[in-house]
């Protein structure tokens, strides 16, 4: 759609945190007729609605009307919202075209500012890897900084220039979408790719399928970045026209990072790759990610209370995440927590691990059961397999959170880390990985208060 101005438009999904409403403001600015409709009432969204104060905005609240939908010039719709939801497919029967707030900007970035995009996906790490290559290129360029990590930049499209660099992290949901547009960036970064969003996607094939849009418009000249450690990752990036590089399994000339684990060392090299095609130099990248000490809720320090480390890693909500934590961290120290919702993923593989590595493994939510079971089966079969196979990991039904954190309290020892990991998704305990990440933190500081007393 060319022109937005006195078109209808219904943006589909205000969202808690304020999902639309930059969408919404934008769209407002460029002389839209704008309804906003959402499932929650307007008492949960009270704050969304608050930034809108004062703008020309119908809202739909506590409901979705088939009206506003079939009646629309265009559909602007969540990223979170599936295709095969019951009110896109209104929208599509009267012929309405769907679009997302990453679709309009991707389109008018493309043809209108002539900036340089960087895109990254991955199923773990894709927003400390674009917060990395945002740092390293921004010693040589003027970076913008958007997409899955928070920020829209619609607003920000009358400044960027020809010469500007454009980082996005793009989730699977956004990919999905993009690929209406035909379009991929000019270099791609493809971190770990595992199993993650199969019940919105369909399938795993249709989850790879979406993340691969992010190298399967690319032409020659253009680069995408792989960990070569992750086959799904290699094998999606050697679907490019454009070059492959791959970032090998032994690592030379590592940079110093405030970051915990080799993961996160992996995630820097993967963006020194592409800041190097951008005139960064080595010494640049380095001193541009030295002092970078995270973003919450991934590997991030919560507090020190009488020699034991409080670690906050609730984005890990898949097991191969679970496990990338685990190893960051001296064997034999670790007392992680694990558990939530129940997403179908495999969690043998992970079990085995932290039956080995950790000093007890304190488990929650929906899984807890499942997850007991499962490690101390795992246990048993390494008991039975391995003479000498040493101290394995205590295996605790803690169901909540505040069980888990109220034994860890009594059981750490100096020198253990009590590290929130759980392998699994938040939904039903928690709104989202952020929300358990904050509970996680507030129970800490109760504890270390505590303690100070």
């Amino acid at each position: 759609m060319d022109g937005l101005n006195s078109k209808r438009v219904t943006v589909m999904g205000l969202g808690h945190f304020g999902g639309g409403v930059a969408v919404a403001r934008w769209l407002v600015g460029q002389g839209a007729r704008v309804l906003v409709t959402d499932t929650a009432s307007p008492e949960k969204l009270s704050d969304s609605i608050r930034q809108l104060d004062g703008l020309p905005i119908e809202f739909v609240l506590g409901e979705h009307r088939a009206r506003d939908f079939s009646d629309a010039d265009l559909v602007v719709v969540s990223p979170a919202v599936p295709p095969s939801d019951a009110f896109v497919s209104i929208a599509l029967a009267a012929g309405v075209p769907i679009t997302t707030e990453m679709n309009l900007f991707v389109e008018r970035c493309a043809t209108e500012t002539g900036a340089t995009c960087v895109g990254v996906t991955g199923t773990k790490g894709k927003s400390t890897t674009a917060s990395l290559v945002a740092r390293m290129l921004s010693k040589r360029h003027r970076v913008h900084l958007g997409g899955n990590i928070g920020v829209s930049l619609l607003a920000k499209l009358p400044e960027i220039t020809a010469s500007d660099v454009v980082v996005l992290e793009l989730s699977s949901y956004m990919l999905h979408r993009l690929d209406d547009l035909s379009w991929s960036p000019r270099f791609a970064i493809l971190t770990q790719i595992g199993q993650d969003h199969v019940s919105w996607h369909g399938s795993l094939e249709a989850y790879h399928h979406a993340k691969a849009t992010l190298v399967r418009h690319q032409r020659a000249g253009d680069v995408v970045v792989v960990d070569a450690t992750h086959d799904a990752s290699l094998a999606i990036a050697r679907t490019s026209s454009g070059e492959v590089i791959e970032v090998p399994g032994e690592l030379h000339d590592r940079f110093d990072l405030q970051l915990i684990g080799e993961h996160n060392q992996r995630h820097a090299q993967l963006a020194w790759r592409v800041a190097e095609r951008m005139n960064v130099n080595r010494d640049e990248a380095a001193e541009a990610v030295r002092e970078f000490a995270g973003l919450p809720h991934r590997l991030e320090s919560v507090a020190t209370i009488g020699g034991v480390s409080w670690v906050n890693d609730s984005i890990a909500t898949i097991p191969e995440a679970a496990v990338a934590a685990c190893r960051a961290f001296e064997a034999g120290r670790v007392i992680q927590i694990v558990g939530g919702y129940d997403k179908g993923n495999d969690m043998r593989a992970m079990c085995r691990e932290l039956i080995a590595r950790c000093r007890a493994v304190l488990c929650i939510g929906q899984m807890t059961r499942t997850l007991v079971n499962q490690l101390e089966s795992m246990k048993s079969e390494m008991h039975a397999s391995i003479d000498d196979v040493g101290p394995l990991a205590d295996v605790i039904a803690s169901e909540r959170l505040e069980e888990a954190v109220a034994w860890a309290r009594l059981n750490a020892r100096p020198g253990d880390v009590v590290l929130l990991a759980p392998g699994t998704a938040s939904y039903g305990a928690y709104p989202n990985f952020e929300a358990r990440g904050e509970h996680f933190r507030s129970l800490v500081g109760a504890a270390h208060a505590e303690f100070d007393h």
